[in-house]
Parts: C-alpha cells; structure tokens; sequence
C-alpha cells in the first residue's frame, strides 16, 4: 500500500479490501518489482542515434564530437524528454544523466534538462559534465566543445546552488562529472572531486572503458586508469564510475577498499566492441554495480529493462552460465543503481517507508506464459509491457503507454532536433 507521503505504508500478502477510500490496482499475471535505477546515459545523443555504426569509441567520438558541437537548449529539452520517457516506458523510474557537451551560445543546457525531467517525472540525477583537453592540447575532443577549467568549475558550483536537493524523497539531485581520462586535465579532476565534497554531492566520471584508454594513461602518466583515479582523489563511497571494463585485480581491489561504485553499460560496451566488464569478479569483491543504458549513440534500443538480460547473458559469456543468475540481474538494476547514486535508503527494495518507485510488468501474455519462475520471465523473456510504472505512487505508464507527456510531441520534437542536428552539421 502506498501512504499520502508517497512512501510504502504497508507490504504483505493478500487484499487491501478492508481499505475503503485507496486506489487498487489488480496485480494478477504481474510481477512487481522496485522501479529500475539507471546509472549512467547521455540523453542529448538521442538526436544522432545510428551514426558512426562500426567504429570503436575513439573512431566514434571523433566521428560525433563535430555533430555534437551544434547541440543547443532546445535540442536537448527534446532529447531528453524523449530519452527519458522512453526509460520510463522500460521500467525506470530513476536515472541519471552525464552532460560534457557545452558549445558557446548553445544556451541554458542544464535548465533544459531539469524541465525536461519535470515534464516527463521521473527521479533525475544530472551531472554537470565537462571538459577542458582539447586535441590542441593533446586531448580528444575538437577545441570547440571544450570549456576552460575555471569556467566548467564555475558552471558545475552553480548547477549544485541552483538545482541539487538533497531530501530523501528528492526529485532532483546533481552530481559532478568530468568526462573521461582523455578529455580532462588532472587539474579539473582534483578540484571537481573538493568541489563536489565541499557540496556533499557525488561524483562520476567514464573510466577503463576501453584498452585505448589503458594505454592512454600509461603513456601519459605512468599508471592504470584505476591508479589515476585514486592519485587524484576520485576513489571512494561518493563516486561512481561508468563502464570499468579493463580492471587488473588489483583496480578491482581498491574498487572494493574505498567503495567506489560502478555503472555497468553491458550493450554500450558490445556496440562498441569495448569488452565485457568483469561484474562476477567485482561483486565477489564487494564493489556495488548498477546497470547503466549508456548514450543513445552508442547503445540505441535504450531500454533499460531490456539490460537485465544483457547483463546476464555478458556476464555468462565471461565466465559461464553461473556467471550471474537472474536475481543478481535484477538486483543490479534496481538496488545496485540505487546504491551507486547514494539512495540505497530510499529506493531500490520494495520495503515498507521507501518511496514507492515501483514497476508492474505484465507476465501472462504470448511472450511470457509458461515460465514459471516470474523472475526469471522478466529477465530472460522479451521485454515486458509495463501494467503500471509510479513514482513517489504517481503514475507515469499505465498499460504500457506514457501518462506524463504526448509521446507524438515527443517524436516530433526529437525528429526536428535531429534534423536541425544534422543540417548545423552540414
């Protein structure tokens, strides 16, 4: 049952029928399970989905960065409605978002985003992103999508003054995010990591996705990705790193000391050809992981439902059909994502005074009938059509369709922000 306060009043077996005045939704042939935590995307990428389609990750940034370059408020208003009520169609309830794309007059990104999410209402963890290695100084991204460290530090303190709250049935949260190892200077790191403590919010950032990164870092300063991190202040249980698919046992090591988190994008990591992340090994040692959907561009079906069972079948294809199991997938996209973006109090399990961010999925059609086990339907079946999706016990998806936004306004919106994309690019 869910309260007024938008918590979990009470759990149990049987009916509700001695409660006269609430609402009862008829759960038969459903499996309810907490709303799904997203741990990591790029949402302004839903305009150029399908670009650069055989490319590692160097070959497909270099290819998009210039595309991206055109991106301003409006673009993506459009895009992240459309990202997020896409998610909220697969079963999420809460994500997160990691915006490093700043072009001069593109206009207020972050206040976009944050009335996006508003629009669509799902929980949003923007990070303010940024980068200031530009190839001129030996970095990856072209000069002009880049920011001058003052200026990105400047901009990251007043998106935190301006939108982060910091309540537990909180809509809204920010974090701080500088991009990666090869578009950011050790300078941006370790005063992002101060600025974000001095703030209490947490950090996150792209890490050991790719041997080409690995081999970045030791060329450039002489140790693993893992070990630069740590040299610069970015382990702990305030952080969360997105992919981590090069770990020696060691990086996985000092992962688990320090609590430092992960968001595994398991069909990101495929499109790309970037590897398969050790998740077995990483939950073995301790190390909290979430399932992340990743950008659009690089990970375009962006259900996040349907990651459960690319977790599952990656993880297998590591280390064999006890690799993971079908609960520990589940468990990775619900209180796995919450534990990485520091709510594991409030979401994540359904348990009487959490907030009542929870998904019923309907397992009694063609798709689904004859598994037994409705876990195991969820997670190795065909995406399930979503019977109901709440947060806080607001309703965003009633029998599989959007109540929040038009999705027709959606589409439309984001096919003019793709074609406006594409023709700046031009």
């Amino acid at each position: 049952m869910i309260g007024d306060d938008g918590r979990i009043a009470a759990v149990g077996a049987g009916h509700a029928g001695r409660f006269q005045s609430v609402r009862r939704v008829d759960g038969t042939g459903c499996l309810l399970t907490p709303g799904l935590v997203n741990t990591h995307h790029h949402l302004y990428q839903w305009a150029t989905r399908g670009l650069a389609q055989d490319g590692t990750l160097f070959e497909w940034l270099t290819t998009l960065y210039p595309i991206w370059a055109g991106i301003d408020a409006e673009i993506v208003s459009a895009t992240t409605a459309a990202g997020l009520g896409w998610l909220a169609l697969s079963g999420c309830t809460t994500s997160t978002d990691h915006h490093y794309v700043y072009p001069n007059e593109a206009g207020d990104l972050m206040a976009a985003q944050v009335e996006a999410a508003r629009e669509v209402g799902l929980r949003f963890h923007p990070t303010r992103g940024s980068m200031d290695l530009g190839r001129s100084a030996g970095g990856l991204p072209p000069d002009e999508v880049v920011e001058k460290t003052d200026d990105a530090l400047a901009a990251t303190e007043e998106a935190i003054t301006r939108y982060h709250d910091p309540a537990p049935d909180s809509l809204l949260r920010v974090a701080v995010a500088p991009c990666s190892p090869f578009s950011v200077t050790s300078r941006l790191m370790e005063e992002a990591a101060l600025l974000a403590r001095r703030h209490g919010v947490r950090l996150h950032t792209h890490l050991a996705e790719t041997a080409d990164e690995t081999d970045f870092c030791r060329s450039q300063f002489d140790c693993t990705p893992v070990e630069y991190a740590e040299r610069l202040g970015w382990l702990g249980d305030d952080v969360w790193l997105a992919h981590a698919v090069h770990l020696d046992d060691a990086a996985i090591a000092s992962l688990a000391a320090t609590g430092t988190a992960v968001a595994h994008c398991p069909s990101s990591n495929g499109r790309l050809g970037a590897g398969m992340a050790r998740v077995r090994e990483l939950l073995d040692a301790g190390v909290p992981v979430g399932l992340g959907v990743d950008g659009a561009a690089s990970q375009e079906a962006n259900q996040l439902g349907a990651e459960l069972r690319q977790a599952l079948y990656t993880a297998r294809l590591r280390g064999g059909p006890t690799g993971l199991t079908a609960r520990e997938a589940l468990r990775l996209g619900t209180m796995g994502g919450a534990r990485c973006l520091g709510r594991a109090a409030d979401l994540g399990s359904i348990e009487k005074g959490k907030l009542a961010d929870l998904a019923l999925w309907r397992l009694d059609d063609l798709g689904h009938v004859g598994i037994d086990d409705p876990v195991a339907a969820l997670v190795f079946g065909p995406p399930a059509t979503l019977e109901l999706l709440t947060v806080g016990g607001r309703t965003i998806v009633e029998y599989g369709e959007l109540r929040t936004a038009d999705d027709r306004d959606l589409i439309r919106r984001t096919r003019r922000a793709h074609r406006t994309l594409m023709r700046r690019a031009r």
